[in-house]
């Protein structure tokens, strides 16, 4: 009995110590964790936060040296100087033209081909499947001149509709790839139910498949957003007539051979950026679920 009564305080003791050493080494390595990421944060937000520093100064400041963060002073006028010098709101009716017809095709033709290949069966089902995604392993660049030559006979140039017509096609294998990981998730359950009360395929896909659907759904149309609001190619080469550019293409309004007007081209860039982070902020919970369940899920 005395023996075990001296080796009790010593387990305890020791386990005490162990537990402090350990606390001690989690709380610094979480301390260098969270170092890190913050230097990553501003490593990834310098260039947004120059932006707009740039913005809000006049030409020699911009380029003093040692270069100077904080404007002074601060400039707001350069804003309504960039919105006049070029036509911002036509640009920006165009984007959101393109940019709102190309996300809703995007959206509705994935969700529905991903649904064929998760919730219907037919012959050569993942043949088919395998060669969708092969297609991911072919650059843009092949396809360019012979997409552009078919447009061109269709009479589609210097209008929406190459920029908005795909869209409406399959949307893309990646965003099918994610939908249908998703999809297979799904208990089969309430297909079979639908089924058997004569439900079609199209109800069953709009009134159980989607309604399920809204995180993923949310990743592509922020996918989407971004790939379209931020094209540059795509209207460089389909879009001519000046009253038909976006707003990526009419920043180039601001460059020319002897001159760049930096001030005004970073008050345009910053006043474009608004838009794609207000709807990332308001999508923002649906696009990090979406993430994880896009992420984990599949077969």
């Amino acid at each position: 009995m005395t023996q075990t009564r001296a080796e009790v305080p010593i387990t305890i003791t020791g386990g005490r110590k162990r537990s402090a050493a350990g606390l001690s080494t989690s709380g610094l390595g979480r301390l260098a964790l969270y170092l890190f990421l913050s230097l990553v944060c501003i490593v990834l937000l310098f260039p947004n936060i120059w932006m707009i520093s740039t913005s809000l100064k006049d030409s020699p400041q911009i380029f003093a040296y040692p270069p100077e963060l904080i404007p002074n002073p601060f400039l707001w006028s350069n804003y309504l100087v960039a919105i006049q010098k070029f036509p911002f709101f036509l640009y920006l009716r165009n984007t959101l033209i393109v940019t709102g017809l190309a996300t809703f095709g995007t959206v509705l033709s994935a969700s529905l081909v991903a649904f064929g290949f998760a919730r219907r069966r037919f012959p050569e089902r993942e043949a088919l499947f395998t060669v969708l995604l092969s297609t991911m392993m072919l650059p843009s660049i092949v396809t360019l001149i012979p997409t552009f030559v078919l447009f061109t006979r269709l009479g589609w140039v210097n209008t929406f509709l190459p920029l908005t017509v795909p869209a409406f096609f399959g949307g893309g294998a990646f965003y099918i790839f994610l939908l249908r990981q998703f999809y297979l998730t799904l208990p089969y359950d309430y297909d079979e139910a639908a089924y058997i009360d004569g439900a079609s395929s199209l109800r069953v896909w709009y009134e159980i498949i989607l309604p399920f659907s809204k995180a993923p759904l949310a990743v592509i149309t922020v996918f989407t957003v971004l790939s379209n609001w931020n094209d540059f190619m795509g209207p460089l080469i389909y879009m001519n007539k000046p009253h038909m550019r976006t707003l990526a293409l009419g920043l180039q309004f601001f460059r020319d051979q002897r001159y760049t007007q930096w001030n005004y081209l970073m008050a345009a860039s910053t006043l474009t950026l608004i838009p794609v982070l207000i709807l990332f902020f308001a999508a923002q919970r649906y696009f990090m679920e979406g993430i994880l369940l896009t992420g984990l899920s599949g077969r």
